[in-house]
């Protein structure tokens, strides 16, 4: 999927054109999610130069994202991926699961393709990085106004890939019992085959998922079923 909206063209952040607003036009009312201060303080200064935007606030958990929602009328959130409390994944999936009306840039700084599908996955309408260009980062943020999406180049046939999918069915369920707490002698028993053999099946299902054991294992199992979008049922 190749980024929608705007042309992204050269801009400079302080440039007269972007102090100056339309008469008549309103400003893009962001507010931003952010644990790290400096991000804060660097993404303040930038909308704060550029007549197009209104920074109405800065919080740096997830929670004081979702009440802000609730209780304050913006266009857009710019969110870091890590926050004080939960990461932009969480974040993503409790918009969905309270179906706010909220429009989301995530305002990453890890270049993970990982990060960028699992966004994509869960509803987020833009995605850039930190280290990009102030330009880059001012249109992501008008494009998903505007009702766009606005994300860097990904092959749509792949976006819904996880650890997970390459996994077979039987080690989905050799997972599913795992994270269960079955023992290497209980999985063995039920199953009739040796400890060695379950052993063998847990190395090869520890090798696709990149862990280095079952706590790991366990843990991204759970992730990723938490973070699964529900279909709404009828």
């Amino acid at each position: 999927m190749s980024a929608t909206g705007p042309e992204r063209k050269p801009l400079s952040a302080r440039s007269a054109t972007t102090n100056e607003v339309t008469s008549g036009q309103q400003r893009v009312r962001v507010v931003v999610a952010e644990r790290n201060p400096l991000v804060i303080s660097a993404l303040r200064e930038m909308l704060e130069c550029d007549g197009r935007f209104e920074l109405l606030g800065a919080v740096q958990s997830g929670k004081q994202l979702l009440e802000l929602a609730v209780n304050t009328k913006f266009d857009v959130a710019v969110i870091g991926w890590r926050l004080a409390d939960m990461d932009g994944a969480d974040v993503l999936a409790e918009v969905q699961s309270r179906k706010l009306d909220m429009r989301i840039t995530v305002f990453s700084n890890d270049h993970d393709i990982g990060i960028l599908k699992q966004c994509v996955r869960l509803g987020a309408q833009g995605y850039c990085f930190q280290f990009d260009d102030p330009h880059i980062i001012f249109e992501t943020i008008l494009a998903v106004a505007y009702g766009r999406i606005c994300i860097p180049y990904i092959d749509i046939n792949k976006v819904n890939d996880t650890p997970l999918a390459q996994l077979t069915v039987r080690e989905r369920e050799l997972l599913a019992v795992l994270s269960d707490g079955w023992t290497n002698l209980q999985i063995a028993t039920r199953t009739g085959i040796s400890e060695n053999t379950v052993k063998y099946h847990l190395k090869n299902l520890y090798d696709k998922l990149d862990v280095r054991n079952r706590a790991m294992a366990v843990a991204l199992y759970s992730s990723e079923k938490r973070r699964t979008p529900r279909l709404p049922v009828g």
